[in-house]
């Protein structure tokens, strides 16, 4: 198949359009991040750092730490970004840019995002690691995508509405991240469970400021859920993209996020800085 140039969108220096990147600038393990400060903060871990650029939010610098290459690419915040990341991430190990071909042999990204998040039960303390499971998907990304859904995931998503009874016109999906790696990333410190990716911070996840949710409450709705040990421990904003299309594409995606706000107990973090460097140091550990 070849990929026209309203299709493959290319730069003039020949690198995918959104993240002006070229494929020998990308390593094979990849850590995606909302915020691009966190870049940085990523990257100084790294023994050595052999590529740095940015372009509109999205920043990435290159680098290996304990002999292993990484790659650090700043998303922005949402699930649209992440289809932008996910599409350009995959072409550029499995489409021949300069051909505008799709490679015979495909190459598996590992893709981990490390985020922050709100916290959905109560007895999970602030500035905990808060590992996905799955994601449960109130954006509409994937309903453009053939997503190959299992059946205990159909199944999962159809309880989980049933207990919610959302809105006419919110249609949620539920995909499940890459058991390997969310095992190497798994321990004593970690607490599993789905992951709902909202398609906005305020209404999206029942915040009433001076406009109403429709679905206001829903993190205690949410929270509520229990089904064979499996509970819903957070809300974040970008990982049901992630997982979705980087399994379709044929690449492991896991997220781990770090408590930032307790929304069944009201409290938000004054700071945690120390925290979030020691998720990082935890994750490269891991991967």
């Amino acid at each position: 198949m070849h990929f026209p140039a309203t299709e493959l969108v290319l730069n003039e220096r020949n690198e995918v359009y959104h993240l002006a990147l070229n494929p020998k600038q990308l390593a094979h393990k990849v850590i995606l991040v909302g915020d691009q400060d966190r870049v940085q903060l990523i990257s100084a871990f790294f023994e050595t750092i052999e590529h740095q650029n940015q372009h509109r939010e999205f920043v990435c610098h290159t680098g290996t730490y304990k002999g292993k290459r990484i790659s650090v690419l700043s998303t922005g915040i949402g699930t649209d970004n992440i289809d932008i990341c996910l599409q350009e991430l995959d072409a550029l190990v499995n489409i021949d840019l300069e051909k505008r071909t799709e490679k015979t042999d495909k190459t598996q990204l590992e893709i981990i995002r490390i985020g922050t998040c709100g916290i959905l039960q109560s007895d999970i303390p602030l500035h905990s690691y808060l590992l996905s499971s799955h994601a449960y998907g109130f954006d509409n990304v994937a309903h453009f995508y053939p997503i190959d859904y299992t059946e205990q995931e159909i199944q999962l998503r159809s309880d989980i509405d049933l207990h919610l009874n959302l809105p006419y016109g919110i249609t949620p999906y539920l995909i499940s991240a890459d058991q390997a790696l969310t095992d190497r990333l798994n321990s004593t410190e970690t607490h599993t469970g789905i992951t709902v990716t909202s398609s906005g911070f305020y209404g999206p996840q029942g915040r009433s400021l001076r406009l109403e949710s429709k679905i206001k409450d829903i993190h205690v709705k949410l929270g509520s859920f229990y089904q064979n040990e499996t509970k819903i421990v957070n809300f974040e904003m970008e990982s049901s993209a992630i997982f979705a299309l980087g399994r379709q594409l044929g690449h492991a995606c896991a997220t781990i996020c770090l408590g930032v706000a307790n929304r069944p107990n009201m409290e938000f973090s004054s700071g945690c800085d120390q925290e979030m460097n020691e998720l990082i140091s935890y994750v490269l550990e891991r991967i």
